[in-house]
C-alpha cells in the first residue's frame, strides 16, 4: 500500500471510529443508563494506560523527561486538567442530554473559536474564507438551537450549555499543550493527560463511589470506546498525520460528524429534521474550509507538515 493511501485511510478510520464512539456512548447513557462522570472517568483513565503503555515501548524516555522540567510539568497538568479532562466530559454530557451527531457538530463549532482566538492575538481581521466560515458556524449553532424559528429552542437548554462548552474545551485542549507534544510526543501527552484528567474527574465528581452493575453490554460499550474510540482512533490518526501530514489528515478526519451522524440515525433510530441535517452540513463544510490552508500558505510548502 502506497504510503499516501495508507495516511487517508488511517485519519479516516480514526474520524469515523471517533464519530461511532460517541454513538456508542449515548446508547449507554439511554439503554443502560450510566452517567457522564461515571463513563467519561473510565474512559479517559483506562485510555491514559494504554497510552502510556504505547508511549513506553516506543519512547520510554519521553515519560520521564516531561517532569523534570517544572515548565513542562505545569502545562502538562493544565493541559490535563482544563483541556483533555473538560473536553472529554462536556463532549460526553452533552451527548447524554442530546445525541451523538448534535454533540459532535456542536463540539467542531471549537474550530471556529480557535479562529477567532488566534485573529485577536495577531490583531488582524479573518479573511474571506475564514469569515464564510465563521458565518457557516454561526448558522450551524441557530439551525440547531431553534430550527430557525425564533420563538422555539429546539435544543434543551442543557444540551445548548454542554454542547458550546465542549467547543469551549476543544479550543483550549488545542492551544493549552503549547510545545511539550513536539518535544515530549504526542502518545505520551495524550496518555498523562488522559490519566491524570480522568483521575481528577473521577474525585471531583464522585465518579469513583457509583455503583454500576456490570453486564458483557456495558463491558463491550466501555471496551469499544476506550479500545476503538480512544486509543485506535487516536493511534490511526496520528499515522495519517505521519503519512500525510498534519492538514491533509485533519481533512479526512473531519469524516467525525459524519459517521457521528450515520451511526445515530442508522443505528439508534435518532430522527432528525431538515433543519437539524442543514445544520450539521453548514458545520461540516465550516470545519473543511478552516482546515483548507490557503493558497499563499501551499505556495510556501514543498512538503506537506509533518
Amino acid at each position: 500500500m502506497k504510503r499516501s493511501t495508507r495516511g487517508v485511510l488511517c485519519a479516516l478510520s480514526g474520524g469515523i471510529l471517533w464519530g461511532v464512539s460517541g454513538t456508542v456512548g449515548q446508547y449507554l447513557f439511554t439503554h443502560r443508563e450510566l452517567s457522564s462522570q461515571w463513563l467519561t472517568t473510565v474512559r479517559m483513565i483506562l485510555a491514559g494506560i494504554i497510552l502510556l503503555l504505547l508511549a513506553a515501548a516506543k519512547s520510554p524516555d519521553s515519560l520521564k523527561q516531561i517532569w523534570k522540567v517544572r515548565g513542562d510539568a505545569l502545562r502538562m497538568i493544565l493541559f490535563a486538567v482544563f483541556g483533555l479532562m473538560t473536553c472529554q466530559y462536556t463532549y460526553m454530557t452533552a451527548i447524554s442530554h442530546s445525541n451523538s451527531a448534535t454533540a459532535t457538530a456542536l463540539q467542531y463549532l471549537g474550530q471556529a473559536l480557535i479562529l477567532i482566538v488566534t485573529c485577536v492575538r495577531l490583531r488582524r481581521l479573518p479573511s474571506g474564507r475564514e469569515g464564510i466560515a465563521l458565518l457557516l458556524a454561526l448558522g450551524g449553532v441557530f439551525l440547531l438551537a431553534t430550527h430557525g424559528r425564533l420563538d422555539n429552542l429546539a435544543l434543551s437548554a442543557q444540551a445548548l450549555f454542554w454542547g458550546i462548552g465542549a467547543a469551549v474545551s476543544l479550543m483550549l485542549y488545542t492551544l493549552l499543550p503549547g510545545g511539550i507534544i513536539e518535544r515530549y510526543g504526542s502518545v505520551a501527552v495524550t496518555g498523562y493527560g488522559m490519566l491524570i484528567g480522568g483521575i481528577v474527574l473521577g474525585i471531583a465528581t464522585g465518579a469513583y463511589k457509583q455503583f454500576v452493575r456490570l453486564d458483557w453490554t456495558i463491558l463491550l460499550g466501555v471496551g469499544s470506546i476506550v479500545i476503538l474510540g480512544t486509543a485506535a482512533a487516536f493511534t490511526l490518526y496520528l499515522q495519517g498525520v505521519s503519512d500525510i501530514g498534519g492538514v491533509r489528515a485533519s481533512l479526512f478526519a473531519c469524516a467525525e460528524p459524519v459517521s457521528a451522524a450515520l451511526a445515530t440515525t442508522l443505528w439508534l433510530k435518532t430522527e432528525f429534521s431538515v433543519a437539524d441535517w442543514l445544520a450539521f452540513g453548514l458545520i461540516f463544510l465550516m470545519a473543511v474550509l478552516l482546515v483548507l490552508p490557503s493558497r499563499k500558505a501551499e505556495a510556501k510548502k514543498s512538503a506537506p507538515v509533518r
